[in-house]
């Protein structure tokens, strides 16, 4: 799957920042452009949003591009395929757009902005945006970022009101996550592990959008990767939720395979993936 936007941009910090620049480095050495640019184009076997398959447990293709100024602010793009449930009655693509800025303080990044998440031909009610704030460091050959996701009430994280010609309503969303990536020592692989935690509205609301579908639930992965030739690194993970089968049924037919009624597309699953750095 891609790298995070906030992993990139801090990527690109350590860049363009001389406070980050390693320690005897010239001057020369540490200067840079006043805009860095940083992309990934990826092919994965299952595109799983905060550990919910939004691509029918099928395989997707995702790409980002992040453009960060000297100063830390930037602004990133990400977009990936959907079939089924993901969609989200508009066309077959998630569009993110984001507006960011990102600090060192001491040995930490602390990375704040918003997020607007569209569905491209679908009806207003199906986009929203959601506010975040990661804070990542390091101790020993470990990474770890600790991550705060927000979105206020908006149409589209409400359920359909009964009231006739009624817009729905309105309702916000919390996601609380924590991420770690350790390289294996002597060799190319890192490995990952995340868990999240989601809290909002239950149920699905205007043109099925959701972002917590059983109101409150546990996401995790365990996964690695390994650089390949060029600019190419092969990942695996394993993803999982703990949404059991009776909280899916409620969903259903829309929190199914191919929309059939059977199953879960929060089930666990292993997900392959291809990504191109540039």
């Amino acid at each position: 799957m891609l790298m995070p936007v906030h992993a990139m941009v801090i990527a690109l910090l350590a860049l363009s920042t001389p406070g980050w620049a390693q320690q005897g480095e010239s001057a020369a050495d540490a200067e840079s452009p006043a805009l860095r640019v940083s992309g990934e184009l990826a092919l994965v076997s299952d595109y799983r949003y905060r550990g919910i398959s939004e691509s029918d447990n099928d395989v997707a293709v995702e790409g980002g591009l992040t453009v960060i100024h000297e100063s830390g602010f930037y602004t990133a793009a990400w977009a990936s395929t959907l079939r089924g449930w993901g969609t989200f009655g508009g066309a077959d693509i998630e569009l993110d757009l984001s507006l960011g800025y990102i600090t060192a303080i001491g040995n930490a990044a602390i990375d704040t902005g918003i997020t607007w998440i569209s569905f491209p031909g679908g009806v207003n009610e199906t986009d929203f945006w959601e506010g975040f704030v990661h804070v990542s460091g390091s101790t020993g050959p470990l990474d770890l970022t600790a991550s705060v996701y927000y979105a206020p009430p908006q149409e589209a994280l409400g359920n359909f009101s009964a009231t006739p010609f009624s817009r729905g309503q309105s309702e916000d969303n919390l996601y609380l996550a924590g991420d770690a990536n350790l390289p294996i020592a002597d060799t190319p692989i890192t490995l990952s592990g995340h868990i999240g935690y989601s809290n909002g509205n239950p149920g699905l609301g205007p043109n099925n959008t959701s972002l917590a579908p059983t109101g409150e639930y546990w996401d995790w992965s365990l996964g690695a990767s390994l650089p390949l030739a060029g600019p190419l690194t092969l990942s695996i993970s394993y993803i999982d939720t703990d949404i059991g089968a009776a909280e899916s049924a409620f969903l259903q037919p829309f929190f199914s395979e191919g929309q059939d009624g059977t199953g879960s597309i929060a089930d666990a699953r292993l997900v392959i993936g291809l990504t191109a750095k540039f």
